[in-house]
């Protein structure tokens, strides 16, 4: 299966999270995948990350997420990089979901911390042992969210890191908050003369005009429209910030809204259906299910959006 190339230090743009679409009965639904694969190519995606948190990736079995990886990239046909989350407590899982997906098309892989890596010599030592069995042909993107891993990353801790190891091409920025760690990672880079690698962040786009002011070369979240994003990082890099900053204030009460922590991939599928991407909003169990006034809610939130783009034609 042909890769459109794999994540390097200057990689930048949008990189789309993908949910993992499931039928009404739970399984997941092939059909869906392959017109949420259209739907982020022609919202203008850079990239997509499968196999996220928010596509939750551990509700699935080893099979499973085989089978997801084989056929989202089989759609994609090499036409965007797909990065695959191979995060798991087991080393093994990690590095045979790893293998399976890079020998199947990916262009790299992101890894999460393991629960229970309370010091820096702990956290690096860690990613000495996936680096060392993942192999120098793998690059790998750290996913930084401390808000679901428990695991907190210095600055220092992460340059250390930066500097040993070279597969390491990209940091997925969730700290939050996190808007001073991101100028630390990029002015201690500098100073010490290190490589600089590619800092994409997530937080459903929360800080993202102030992320991109900071440093940040894009974003690595599953907002439900992407086309904000992947305007809102053009503009940006056009120098078009204060069109940039109005585009996105249009956005942000869905963005908001979308980040209710434990109910936001609720909203995010809902939306995502409503939009035609994908057949069922479902998540597995034990996951969210959107409300009466929850759909109320966004039936409100989604009028407001659609006039204030109106008005900013």
């Amino acid at each position: 299966m042909p890769n459109s190339g794999l994540i390097h230090e200057q990689t930048s743009g949008v990189y789309i999270i993908s949910i993992t679409p499931f039928s009404e009965d739970g399984s997941i639904d092939f059909k869906s995948v392959d017109s949420l694969v259209e739907f982020f190519l022609e919202k203008g995606v850079t990239g997509i990350t499968i196999l996220g948190m928010m596509g939750e990736a551990n509700k699935l079995s080893a099979n499973e997420s085989r089978g997801f990886v084989k056929h989202f990239l089989k759609r994609v046909n090499g036409r965007v990089p797909v990065m695959a989350g191979v995060s798991d407590a087991g080393l093994a899982n990690l590095v045979n979901l790893s293998r399976f997906s890079m020998d199947a098309g990916c262009a790299g892989v992101m890894v999460a911390p393991v629960i229970g890596l309370n010091t820096d010599q702990k956290l690096y030592d860690y990613y000495a042992q996936v680096i060392e069995y993942l192999g120098a042909n793998v690059p790998l993107c750290y996913q930084d969210y401390p808000q679901s891993t428990g695991v907190n990353l210095s600055v220092e801790c992460f340059n250390r890191m930066v500097n040993d190891f070279p597969q390491l091409v990209m940091l997925k920025h969730e700290d939050c908050p996190g808007l001073e760690k991101l100028t630390q990672v990029r002015d201690s880079a500098e100073k010490q003369g290190l490589r600089r690698v590619s800092v994409l962040t997530g937080n459903g786009g929360l800080y993202l005009p102030q992320e991109l002011q900071r440093g940040a070369d894009g974003a690595m979240t599953g907002f439900a429209y992407p086309e904000m994003l992947t305007a809102v990082v053009t503009l940006h890099a056009d120098g078009e910030t204060k069109h940039a900053e109005d585009l996105y204030d249009a956005y942000l009460p869905l963005v908001r809204y979308e980040q209710q922590p434990g109910y936001g991939l609720a909203v995010r599928k809902e939306v995502l259906r409503r939009r035609g991407a994908v057949a069922c909003a479902l998540s597995r169990a034990p996951g969210p299910v959107l409300s009466r006034r929850g759909h109320e809610e966004l039936d409100h939130l989604t009028t407001r959006l659609d006039s204030r783009l109106k008005e900013l034609e």
